[in-house]
């Protein structure tokens, strides 16, 4: 079993899932396909994102049955603890005045 869901994603690449996947709900796509096929589907989500984002999780087999993949602007960063994926949420971009070192006003 394959599933990805895309946010923000390109008509093109849309497009391009939707001749593979079937999209059950705006922006998710499922699919039972070969490694090799999700791989060649999943270079093409990476290539054709643009400022969008993307995950595609699929059966493995592993303790939790399942692995994921992310990639784009809003990313959630795989992360491995003790052979169990999570998900690592980035940190917020700092703001013009955090950047400069400048207190806020209140502080």
């Amino acid at each position: 079993m394959l599933v990805i869901a895309v946010s923000n994603a390109p008509p093109r690449l849309r497009g391009r899932l939707a001749v593979w996947l079937l999209e059950i709900r705006a922006g998710i796509y499922v699919g039972n396909y070969s490694r090799r096929t999700r791989e060649m589907i999943w270079r093409q989500v990476r290539d054709q994102i643009g400022d969008g984002d993307a995950i595609m999780t699929w059966s493995a087999p592993n303790e939790a049955g399942y692995d994921f993949d992310t990639c784009g602007v809003n990313r959630r960063m795989p992360m491995d603890l003790d052979g169990f994926k999570l998900v690592q949420f980035s940190p917020p971009a700092p703001g013009p005045a955090e950047a400069s070192g400048a207190q806020p006003k209140n502080a």
